[in-house]
């Protein structure tokens, strides 16, 4: 299971070259390593590589609208082209593969300084900080709790589909619906502040898990809104279900 690279912005535009190395490089040995022992190989990609879409919801049909040449490119064209050394080496080799596109995911031991909006919207409203809003806030997200995730690529490695799969959770909200949330949840008197759009920053995200419900069986179970009923999976130290495979 090939899960190694940077995936915040903070660290993938602080390390391109590792970025793009480990999406390349990397996956090339990892996948020699899956054939010389004839195993099953499962590759971590992301919603990323949809960029800002022209399509709502994403569909792993949808071949994306990725600039190629911006800062995030080393993240997003690094997992693209990933994504295409794992199929052609399924096609040359036959070997088994399966690519899983993941989506927004939080849960507990999130890092701090991960840079991404659940972890800074939590961290700023502890701390009484301002909580900042890129652009207006309208731009949406589909928050999947760890868990879910988790045993959404499980059932991906236990299956013989190739994909790619988008494993998400496709309960959209903005971005400034989140941050009400979490000052909601946190009882935190931090206001919002406003800051220009980051480069190519996606203005949509949210999953068509179609394919997962279909040949998987999954879906998620947990609601992010259940943080907003004071039961919150942000800061849970243990697991509120099994997961999202049904039976």
């Amino acid at each position: 299971m090939h899960f190694a690279s940077p995936a915040s912005p903070p660290d993938y535009l602080a390390r391109p070259l590792e970025t793009l190395a480990v999406g390349s490089e990397g996956t090339r040995h990892a996948l020699a390593l899956a054939a010389a022992h004839g195993a099953r190989f499962i590759l971590a990609s992301t919603s990323e590589v949809y960029g800002d879409p022209v399509v709502h919801p994403q569909p792993e049909t949808y071949w994306g609208n990725v600039n190629p040449v911006g800062p995030r490119s080393v993240y997003d064209e690094a997992k693209r082209f990933a994504e295409a050394l794992t199929m052609a080496t399924h096609r040359a080799k036959d070997l088994d593969i399966g690519i899983v596109r993941i989506f927004n995911t939080y849960g507990p031991r999130l890092r701090p300084g991960d840079g991404r909006v659940v972890s800074n919207f939590l961290v700023q409203a502890i701390e009484g900080r301002p909580l900042t809003v890129y652009g207006d806030g309208s731009q949406t997200r589909s928050l999947c709790f760890v868990e879910d995730e988790v045993a959404g690529i499980l059932a991906l490695l236990d299956s013989t589909l190739t994909g790619p799969v988008n494993i998400g959770n496709p309960d959209e909200l903005t971005v400034l619906e989140l941050a009400h949330a979490v000052l909601a949840l946190t009882g935190s008197s931090s206001t919002i502040v406003y800051e220009p759009l980051p480069t190519d920053d996606p203005t949509r995200r949210r999953p068509d898990i179609a394919l997962a419900r279909r040949e998987l069986r999954w879906e998620p179970v947990v609601p992010w809104r259940t943080a907003c009923a004071g039961h919150s999976p942000f800061f849970s130290s243990g697991t509120p279900t099994r997961g999202g495979v049904r039976p």
